[in-house]
């Protein structure tokens, strides 16, 4: 489940071994966020979320991938393997059925309410990965907007990219644990409400409430991620306290032939993880079927 890099990898994987895969497909990836990338292997001149995307789904139809477009609303045992009902099925349609299932749901980003925020991020203006991006913004102004350790752990980060790194806190900043250890950084920390930020076509606009009004070349979001575990969770599957789902070295989970690979699983949200997680789960998962079907 899932059209992102890990569930086209895994499609792609899984329709060379010759087995019959479905795609199900829940609406737009996180990939599909990403102006252009740079550190995604084989693509030294960069690439785009949705150019990547679409190749990578042309991939996987090559070797006989289906795709459906709908979510998951149920995932129950049916013998020894699984049955699922879609959101977008009428009640009487058939659930579908399954011996093993890969969770490639990834997460979903928690955007602030600012106007024009999600063009911001497509001009990359506004950014949510600096591990993935955050070579393109050196000795750029840079701001991450955030609250607490999260905000303080990215902050601290970008200050090997850029000696101007500014921690636009929301909320009191009892909530920081180490201020002085971030400023020792070389991170200014400056409170701040939504409503005195604003996103223009070329910069980031801070107007506090006490201070002078202040520009940036680009802002980082440290707010956290929604993890798309929840068909897992419910039914039990290991999981750690963000909701990452717990998985041993062939990317299964916690519960028999229910597998999980790529953002879904680990906080480290890089496309190169997903598709390598995604390869591992596949090529077990097809080695368990030869074993099934002697």
């Amino acid at each position: 489940m899932g059209a992102g890099p890990a569930g086209l990898t895994a499609a792609t994987y899984l329709g060379r071994f010759r087995r019959k895969v479905l795609i199900l497909d829940g609406g737009s990836s996180r990939a599909s966020w990403i102006p252009e990338s740079h550190n995604t292997p084989g693509f030294p001149r960069g690439v785009g979320g949705p150019a990547l995307l679409t190749e990578m789904g042309r991939q996987a139809r090559l070797y006989g991938a289906e795709r459906r477009m709908g979510r998951a609303r149920t995932l129950e045992r049916a013998g020894a393997g699984f049955e699922l009902t879609l959101d977008a099925d009428a009640p009487e349609s058939p659930p579908l059925i399954a011996r093993f299932v890969l969770l490639a749901t990834g997460v979903v980003d928690r955007l602030p309410d600012l106007p024009g925020v999600e063009a911001a991020i497509r001009a990359a203006k506004v950014r949510m990965c600096p591990i993935c991006d955050a070579y393109e913004a050196i000795d750029q102004k840079i701001a991450v907007l955030g609250e607490g350790d999260l905000g303080a752990r990215e902050a601290a980060f970008l200050t090997t990219y850029s000696k101007t790194v500014t921690l636009l806190h929301l909320g009191p900043l009892s909530t920081l644990g180490q201020p002085g250890a971030l400023k020792a950084k070389g991170v200014e920390i400056l409170p701040i409400a939504l409503s005195n930020l604003s996103l223009a076509p070329d910069r980031i606009e801070a107007n506090p409430a006490s201070g002078a009004s202040r520009t940036f070349d680009c802002l980082y979001l440290a707010l956290g991620c929604e993890m798309q575990s929840r068909l897992a969770v419910q039914w039990g599957a290991a999981h750690d306290a963000e909701g990452n789902l717990i998985v041993n070295a062939h990317q299964e989970t916690s519960i028999e032939r229910l597998y999980a690979a790529g953002d879904v699983v680990r906080g480290l949200n890089q496309i190169a993880v997903a598709t390598g997680e995604a390869a591992i789960a596949a090529t077990d998962i097809h080695k368990r079927l030869r074993e099934l079907d002697g």
